[in-house]
């Protein structure tokens, strides 16, 4: 079944990416209004209402005791316009997530709409049919409603069986959104950045020795694992896996105790994810762009995209919070994308430390050498 949240939010990305729509002459050839006026429109009749109560308070008239209700609706309406500007600032930076390169398609569409309203993105006037309101509610809150052709659905009328496409608008109350905020929960989520925390997992597993990290805290270029990860002979030498290069030479490549690093690389990933977990949202979304699919950030973004559209998304509305069984899953799946895409480049064709040993041999040669070698140490002469 298709994911309507990643299909439209992939085809917006596109359509704002796009620059087609400079070629449209409707487009070019007419005036588009971007004005939704929402302080305008919001307080156009505050000022009234404020001296009628004021009114009322100064010759005591007022329908509570004491003017209580009116003393309180004076504080709401003086306290109003700096709320409506925190308001759509954090709604701004809220909806702006839906810009971040790793942006997750299956947070819900209309938060794309509504920020492609606010930035005044082409295709989203209120000459495209799109509108937005803000307005101030009794209980002292308030809220903004997004209303346009994004913000519609189908229903399916029960007497005619017809589809009807009718108005479903987005809606923000300003107290849910700061009660969110409060509690850091994000109303579009954010990709946790999985490529910094893996890098700096790297140097702190333990398979590297201090000498090889960095004034900065990152590996230096010729960062190797410690010595006492490769594999080696009774005798003390390195056990090499012979690699053929071909027209009958070889050469030795480093081999090493995965059992023994996946051992030591363990605690540390249990620890890194029971953090990431403290954001269950966060996990979703590192899960759905990349862990799930084994997508890493340096890859082609046509393909990490079409990875995101496939069937394997967790989906925020129904699988938060998270069962046991998916955290399980999340961990051992965080576990060999790091092993796949941040520890594999250091343990795959790492040359001998020894120069003498790093040098270009005759295959056959090597291969009698090394099964003389197994028979000498195991008394097998």
């Amino acid at each position: 079944m298709e994911n309507k949240n990643v299909s439209q939010n992939l085809y917006l990305k596109q359509f704002n990416q796009s620059d087609a729509i400079a070629y449209s002459k409707q487009f070019v050839a007419n005036a588009n209004d971007y004005n939704f006026q929402l302080l305008d429109n919001a307080y156009r009749n505050a000022g009234k209402a404020y001296a009628q109560i004021k009114i009322a308070i100064e010759t005591n008239k007022c329908e509570s005791e004491h003017c209580a209700a009116e003393l309180a609706q004076i504080k709401q309406l003086e306290e109003a316009p700096q709320a409506s500007l925190d308001f759509l600032s954090s709604l701004v930076a809220e909806l702006s997530v839906t810009e971040e390169s790793s942006f997750d398609p299956n947070n819900n569409y209309k938060y794309t709409v509504a920020n492609s309203l606010m930035n005044g993105r082409p295709g989203f006037s209120k000459t495209d049919g799109y509108n937005a309101y803000l307005d101030l509610l009794p209980d002292g809150s308030q809220q903004i409603v997004f209303m346009g052709p994004a913000f519609k659905t189908t229903i399916e009328d029960p007497f005619t069986f017809e589809i009807l496409e009718v108005d479903n608008p987005l809606i923000i109350n300003s107290s849910a959104l700061k009660a969110l905020i409060d509690s850091e929960t994000s109303l579009v989520v954010s990709t946790p950045d999985i490529s910094a925390d893996m890098i700096r997992l790297l140097t702190e597993i333990g398979t590297f020795s201090s000498d090889m990290i960095g004034e900065d805290g990152n590996l230096k270029p010729n960062a190797t694992i410690s010595e006492e990860f490769m594999l080696k002979n009774l005798d003390g030498s390195f056990d090499y896996e012979i690699v053929d290069l071909g027209n009958g030479k070889g050469k030795n490549v480093l081999q090493f105790d995965m059992n023994k690093i996946e051992k030591k690389v363990t605690p540390f990933i249990s620890a890194e994810v029971a953090g990431l977990m403290s954001s269950e949202q966060d996990a979703v979304a590192a899960w759905n762009v990349y862990i799930s699919k084994h997508t890493s950030e340096d890859e082609d973004e046509q393909m990490l995209q079409f990875a995101i559209g496939a069937n394997f998304s967790w989906i925020y509305e129904t699988d938060l919070p998270l069962s046991q069984d998916k955290k399980v899953l999340f961990e051992s799946k965080y576990k060999q994308y790091f092993m796949d895409n941040y520890l594999k480049q250091f343990i795959t064709n790492q040359m001998p430390t020894i120069k003498e040993d790093a040098a270009v041999f005759d295959l056959e040669e090597a291969k009698q050498a090394k099964a003389q070698k197994f028979l000498n140490d195991n008394d097998l002469n």
